[in-house]
């Protein structure tokens, strides 16, 4: 059995490539995770997501444990059987959705009891039980379980909130080490910094990460409404605590220019909904920018949805059919769009390790910049 490790294979300044190792397959980084939240990538089988180049996809433990259940996917063989994705699944902890449910959830020390969004039945979440949920579904990377407060927030609330997260991270690593040799072996536990946008907050964070020991470190609560520039910022002040020998994960992000940034401040894995979200909403991703389908400048385009991808989307159709299916709300439109917007990313996460291999990620990015980045609001 191999085990979880990381190799580091180039640095260009701040920004790494690397592959990391796991019985289930290499994943190669800067690693974009589409997010199959239920066990399934929305819109896509899951050949045709290999396909488009990702090698590990995000689930989400809260839907899964409210549908069909943890226990249940277990019985059926675990999360890669049940999906047919037999290459590497992290999954996250189900804090941020948990959190998200501000009007139907009770926090304490323990952990939280909610309302399952679905049928209103009262459940409760602890790190010991995001742990158990993870090893029922046999995900090769599991998060700890954290609090993910709202921004804004002040500087008391959000440290109130990082150092209940760390409490709960030490008992989520502890969790994980109870498992069995048989289940932990080649699979991963990441810790997650907490602290707002409070650089302070998130320095404490880490080092208190740093002192429990994790496979890698996720940095967490940011893509939440905050501007860009406080993102990138808050990045400048956490990335340098980050060990270089784990990889480093940027939650929930996100556009095209936030992976950009990110990576030149030393990320390597990232997830977000958003391009199989604006696929079945009509946009699509390009080197120059995002595409508004739904406009009506597209209904005698014959051109492919953008030169030089291979996806079916450009490679099969024209503009004006995108369009068309579209506006008549066909099935087919997002599947095409998604199937799209996830080669582009899967293609930009392969320029940047190439650039970065290469030392020329400077100039990549100001060649990016000089194409021009158009976005059309869906």
């Amino acid at each position: 059995m191999k085990e979880f490790r990381f190799e580091l294979l180039a640095r260009d300044g701040a920004a790494r490539t690397g592959v990391i190792h796991t019985p289930r397959g290499e994943i190669r980084t800067p690693a974009f995770m589409p997010v199959g939240t239920a066990a399934t990538v929305k819109a896509m089988l899951p050949q045709s997501v290999r396909e488009t180049g990702a090698d590990i996809l995000l689930g989400n433990t809260y839907h899964l444990m409210l549908r069909p259940g943890a226990e249940r996917i277990a019985r059926l063989g675990g999360l890669h059987k049940f999906m047919d994705w037999p290459r590497p699944i992290l999954t996250d902890s189900g804090g941020f959705q948990v959190m998200s449910l501000s009007a139907l959830r009770k926090i304490s020390e323990e952990g939280v009891k909610f309302q399952s969004h679905i049928d209103g039945h009262a459940e409760f979440l602890s790190p010991e039980r995001a742990m158990q949920i993870q090893r029922l579904l046999g995900s090769d990377i599991q998060m700890v379980f954290d609090e993910c407060p709202a921004l804004p927030a002040s500087h008391a609330e959000i440290e109130k909130s990082m150092s209940l997260s760390m409490r709960w991270a030490a008992r989520s690593k502890a969790a994980f080490g109870e498992q069995s040799d048989a289940e932990r072996a080649g699979r991963g536990c990441f810790g997650i910094v907490q602290g707002g946008t409070f650089c302070d907050l998130r320095q404490r964070s880490a080092e208190a990460l740093l002192e429990i020991g994790f496979d890698g470190y996720a940095v967490g609560g940011l893509a939440v409404g905050e501007a860009q520039s406080a993102m990138f910022d808050t990045l400048d002040a956490t990335v340098p605590h980050l060990p270089h020998a784990q990889p480093r994960y940027l939650m929930g992000v996100g556009k095209p220019d936030d992976i950009v940034g990110a990576v030149l401040r030393g990320i390597d894995m990232f997830d977000c909904v958003l391009p199989t979200r604006s696929g079945r909403n009509g946009q699509a991703f390009t080197a120059q920018g995002a595409l508004n389908l739904k406009n009506a400048r597209f209904a005698d385009d014959n051109a492919p949805l953008e030169a030089g991808c291979d996806c079916p989307a450009c490679r099969q159709f024209s503009r004006a059919y995108l369009h068309h299916v579209v506006k008549s709300g066909e099935i087919i439109a997002a599947m095409l769009l998604t199937w799209h917007n996830l080669a582009y990313y899967q293609r930009l996460m392969g320029q940047l390790r190439q650039a970065i291999a290469q030392s020329r990620l400077s100039q990549w990015v100001k060649d990016r910049s000089g194409q021009g980045q158009e976005t059309e609001e869906v």
